[in-house]
């Protein structure tokens, strides 16, 4: 099998194990005569899959399964923009949200529509190129919301912000898995699955169990957190292949020596590309300057001569790299270094980096 390096933002690179196991289980699952595709939601045969994910999760990211549970939703990351003030925002009420990048101001303009938006921080004044240092929150708020990991600007979180005993919340879709962060610090998460966590089609939303004890029941059942932490996400048919192959990502973490072993890795893997766009200032320009707000999984940067921008694109697809071209908002480049890509992918672009500037002088 011919793996080329994958760079794309997602959906994003597998661990080969992981999509061996999952092939396996596309013909057959433990003995029972069906494809993993084709077990009811209800039988035992995927229960069995389905708590035993959840149970993973929750270890996984260090939580006790007393104090916090685990919700398999679908729609995406960004239909929890709607959910969470849904839930948890009402008319008259406040929310404080922080503004980082273009998925936290979606965030924003879903909030607005239940009750009242207050920017508690912002980087917009710059293009979204830093992680507010300093916070207005306000009190009293119903929540604090943020994007941990912002994906199409390049910047991360580099510590989780004080909140006091306001709710923290955040999307965590591009980093979930990828850092040891105290995710007890949280009163609820959410992320799409289809960066760090196994492919497109279900949303992870983790939650204090208390704190969805607060959540509204003036809403539809199916929006409702409380209802599907009622019926442990099979309250309706759940995206069950999905959620099998994010249990199969969760061993695999698990093997690899926990989110620890795994975070030491993509630091070796961002230092390695980070440090080739940092050795030629004259030619490369990293989106964001303060290093301790620089991404572990998505690393932005441009050319300094854009004439350049195509030849680039092409030596690196004759690399067998896919996926380096930037968001189509931002333009120039983006290289997502997510858990299962390989530490051989970020060296070989490393390389490239240092030979593309030496062809054209620099």
């Amino acid at each position: 099998m011919n793996r080329n390096h994958n760079f794309s933002a997602g959906p994003a690179v597998l661990p080969v194990e992981v999509l061996e196991e999952a092939s396996r289980g596309v013909l057959e699952i433990n003995g029972s005569g069906m494809s993993v595709l084709e077990l009811s939601h209800r039988g035992k045969d995927y229960e069995a899959i389905h708590f035993d994910a959840k149970a993973r999760m929750l270890r996984v990211l260090g939580l006790s399964d007393e104090e916090y549970t685990v919700l398999f939703l679908g729609g995406g990351a960004s239909t929890e923009f709607a959910l969470v003030p849904m839930n948890f925002l009402r008319a008259g009420q406040t929310a404080d949200y922080v503004n980082t990048g273009e998925w936290g101001a979606k965030a924003i303009k879903e909030a607005k529509r239940f009750g009242n938006v207050h920017v508690a921080g912002s980087s917009e004044d710059t293009n979204f190129s830093y992680i507010p240092r300093t916070l207005n929150l306000t009190p009293g708020a119903q929540y604090v919301h943020i994007t941990t990991n912002n994906t199409i600007e390049g910047t991360e979180w580099p510590a989780l912000p004080e909140t006091g005993d306001v709710p923290l919340i955040a999307d965590a879709s591009s980093d979930i898995l990828a850092r040891a962060l105290d995710y007890s610090r949280f009163h609820l998460l959410y992320a799409g699955a289809q960066k760090n966590a196994g492919p497109a089609g279900v949303t992870m939303v983790i939650a204090r169990k208390e704190y969805l004890d607060r959540a509204s029941d003036d809403i539809s059942a199916v929006l409702s957190y409380k209802t599907h932490a009622k019926a442990d996400s099979l309250y309706n048919t759940p995206p069950t292949f999905a959620i099998y192959v994010v249990g199969l990502v969760l061993k695999w973490v698990e093997a690899q020596g926990g989110v620890s072993a795994v975070e030491a890795r993509n630091r070796e893997k961002a230092a390695l590309v980070y440090a080739a766009l940092d050795a030629h200032p004259e030619f490369y320009e990293p989106a964001v300057r303060d290093r301790a707000d620089r991404s572990l999984m998505n690393v932005t940067f441009r050319l300094k001569n854009p004439e350049l921008d195509k030849a680039f694109l092409q030596g690196s697809q004759e690399r067998d790299m896919d996926g380096l071209k930037g968001h189509r908002n931002v333009g120039g480049f983006r290289a997502s270094l997510y858990n299962a890509l390989p530490v051989e992918s970020c060296q070989a672009l490393a390389e490239y980096l240092h030979v593309f500037a030496g062809q054209n002088g620099a």
